[in-house]
């Protein structure tokens, strides 16, 4: 199983780092960690991403992803590429991104909101899916979609998702999340970062709990 699978079968969560600074990123990388948060990724709209990402890389333990966030350009998963980041992360479906981050051996989460979005980022090379923005479009538009896709690709939920309603979503079948600005914005103090992402990683391992004990009862009735 890869880093990616492993990481994403035991915390499928995402930190957004949207507009941090490098000056930022060890205390928040930490703080992210300690929580128990698998992946993080910093969008290219944010100042100096380069330097913040590089930074990731050398911070992080071997066992989180790190990577970019907002990939909208070839050259951007080159220089990605180049940092030691893992993942690839972009807002819209681009046949041509995704291939090259394939090429790079790079593992890529492709935003997508249509079915014809998946499918084509399914066919150029998308490790998996992230429904943006998530929240516009509801559970019920996640249900429809997955009951089409194949079931190895991973959906995860981004935009608008709260801790309040994860339990919604898990139940619709989504594979995980990311958080922006519910996790982090600029100038957030890191402790209550790792505050946040400690109660986004707890509701998580609840309702995974939960469904294994409703998938083990299932089995008991089924027998």
């Amino acid at each position: 199983m890869s880093l990616f699978h492993e990481a994403l079968n035991d915390r499928p969560l995402v930190a957004i780092l949207r507009g941090i600074k490098p000056a930022e990123v060890d205390e928040v990388c930490d703080a992210l960690v300690e929580a128990g948060v698998r992946f993080i990724e910093v969008p290219l709209n944010s100042p100096s991403p380069w330097t913040s990402i590089e930074a990731l890389v050398k911070r992080a333990p071997s066992n989180v992803i790190v990577g970019a966030g907002t990939v909208l350009h070839t050259g951007d998963v080159k220089r990605l590429k180049e940092t030691g980041a893992e993942l690839m992360v972009t807002p819209n479906t681009d046949p041509e991104v995704i291939e090259a981050a394939d090429d790079a051996g790079l593992y890529s989460l492709v935003g997508c909101a249509t079915p014809s979005e998946a499918f084509q980022a399914i066919k150029h090379g998308a490790t998996g899916l992230k429904l943006f923005p998530a929240a516009r479009f509801g559970c019920d538009y996640l249900k429809d979609i997955k009951s089409v896709l194949p079931s190895r690709v991973p959906v995860l939920a981004v935009g608008g998702i709260g801790i309040d309603t994860m339990g919604e979503w898990h139940a619709a079948g989504v594979n995980g999340f990311g958080y922006g600005s519910m996790l982090y914005t600029p100038g957030k103090a890191a402790r209550e970062v790792g505050e946040t992402a400690r109660e986004i990683v707890a509701e998580w391992q609840r309702l995974q709990e939960l469904s294994g004990k409703l998938e083990g009862l299932q089995r008991e009735v089924d027998q």
